[in-house]
């Protein structure tokens, strides 16, 4: 192998949720410096990618190639000599029909370091999205993996009909929807029992994912009546007969749902992970980013003084976060803060403070601005009130600035700390806006003032049938300021109530 060359990596996206990859396919795709992708990897796995990462679609949907076979190899190739971390991304597992054994083979050829990290295969995933189990001790101790897809540049097949019509157990084709009829027919012409039951699942693992049950026999017309095609998994067997006891995918409260998620790529996690749970297929459409202040010196002696203030108040998890990451900077132990008090606008700010060992004093039970000078009014007596009190305000560039004006009404001596600025996403990485524009969403989810306003200067239409979902009444302000009427608002402003809120709306 070339000692002067980086090294590839052939990784299995799994299919449909992105959260199906394996955790080393994930830490690969976060160190990529060159990501090689196929039409059935999620993109939102693309968002995982650092920012200086070259994204390559090469698309391999059936008689849609975006590249060539043969351009791919020599792309690998020449990436390898560029980047010291090429990711190859493909969907399902690499060596499941996915032509990742002939790229190795040119790997090999050309002395490029090559790793392959295996990848759940639809053949597994989809029947188990819909209730069906490959195996079962009552009926089925082997299956039988195939494709009706063949190399075009083959003189016969190489399929043995016979063989898997006679074969026990399940049965799985997968990339053979164009082909579906006649390779029933065929198994059937071979000997296959006809009224043996029958499934097809499309877009398995995912809030696209349908499925249809029949016999082998009447298999076609039933996709053909539902319209089904690919990429679809086709299973055979009687254990398809557990599909209507064990399809749990379908009966998740969220299941079949398309849901936008506005917040930053920092952010997005808690909320995207949440309503993935729930069967959501979450998009992730980011449209604000965090970036340092416009006067960094400013901030920076801030961070420097706060040891000298009675209070710090944090008005949002991002101020906190900034705020520590240049406290540390200068100081090495979170002792060094001194005895300030702390205010928190909410409970996620006062989670982001408590990784830092540091407790909330004062925290409203409505993460607003409002609330939180009404707590200092009800409970500042407990602490000597707030009448020449030294504070320290750490907040966005952008934010309200209700907590200094009616901290200094009330006599108090306020410090602004702007610890950060939101700006406009202006990037797209993962085709996000594309997917919303041409195939619409369930849910639309508001998260702050500044994520809608950001998302109507983004000029995306919201679909027709797009229900709105508000975080809480300053967010269900700004919509309304825009003419836009929320379906959904969350009863407490945070994260959990807000995924609790659109579970219910579904399920009334």
């Amino acid at each position: 192998m070339k000692s002067d060359c980086g090294k590839v990596y052939l990784v299995g996206a799994g299919p449909g949720e992105p959260d199906l990859i394996t955790l080393k396919g994930r830490a690969l795709i976060e160190q990529a410096d060159c990501l090689v992708y196929d039409a059935l990897a999620n993109p939102a796995m693309l968002a995982w990618a650092k920012p200086e990462c070259r994204l390559v679609y090469v698309g391999k949907r059936a008689n849609m190639h975006a590249m060539s076979q043969d351009k791919i190899n020599e792309l690998l190739v020449e990436s390898a000599s560029r980047y010291a971390c090429t990711v190859r991304l493909k969907g399902g597992d690499p060596y499941v029909f996915g032509r990742g054994a002939e790229e190795a083979a040119v790997l090999y050829k050309a002395g490029v370091p090559f790793e392959v990290v295996p990848g759940i295969s639809s053949a597994i995933a989809g029947p188990a999205y819909a209730g069906i189990p490959v195996t079962h001790r009552a009926c089925c101790t082997q299956f039988t993996v195939f494709t009706a897809h063949e190399d075009p540049a083959k003189e016969k097949t190489t399929l043995d009909i016979p063989g898997i019509a006679a074969a026990k157990g399940t049965k799985i084709m997968l990339m053979g929807m164009s082909r579906l009829r006649e390779t029933l027919a065929a198994l059937m012409a071979a000997g296959q029992n006809p009224a043996e039951p029958a499934a097809v699942i499309q877009w398995a693992a995912s809030s696209r994912q349908r499925s249809v049950t029949s016999t082998v026999a009447g298999l076609a017309d039933a996709v053909e009546a539902a319209g089904l095609g690919a990429p679809s998994v086709v299973v055979i067997g009687d254990v398809v007969s557990y599909a209507p006891m064990l399809d749990w995918y379908s009966r998740l409260p969220l299941a079949g749902k398309r849901i936008v998620v506005t917040r930053t790529r920092e952010q997005a996690g808690q909320l995207s992970a949440s309503l993935t749970a729930l069967g959501a297929e979450v998009v992730e459409l980011p449209t604000i980013r965090i970036v340092p202040p416009t006067d960094r010196k400013d901030f920076a002696a801030a961070v420097v003084d706060c040891p000298r203030y009675d209070w710090l108040v944090f008005s949002s998890p991002n101020g906190v976060k900034r705020f520590f990451e240049a406290f540390y900077a200068v100081y090495e132990d979170i002792r060094e803060i001194g005895g300030a008090r702390i205010a928190a606008v909410g409970p996620a700010t006062a989670e982001e403070l408590k990784k830092h060992g540091l407790m909330v004093d004062i925290m409203p039970k409505k993460a607003v601005a409002e609330e939180l000078v009404a707590e200092f009014d009800r409970r500042g007596d407990e602490y000597g009130g707030v009448a020449n009190v030294t504070m320290l305000w750490v907040h966005s560039e952008k934010g309200r600035d209700v907590v200094y004006k009616e901290l200094m009404k009330r006599q108090a001596i306020v410090d602004e700390c702007i610890a950060y600025n939101t700006v406009p996403e202006t990037e797209d990485r993962t085709g996000a806006r594309a997917l919303l524009e041409n195939q619409g969403a369930d849910v639309i989810t508001f998260t702050s003032s500044s994520t809608v306003k950001n998302f109507l200067q983004l000029g995306i239409p919201i679909p027709p049938q797009c229900k709105i979902a508000s975080i809480g009444p300053v967010t269900t302000a700004t919509l309304q300021e825009f003419g836009l009427a929320p379906h959904i608002i969350s009863a407490e402003h945070n994260i959990p109530d807000l995924v609790k809120a659109i579970s219910s709306y579904f399920c009334k």
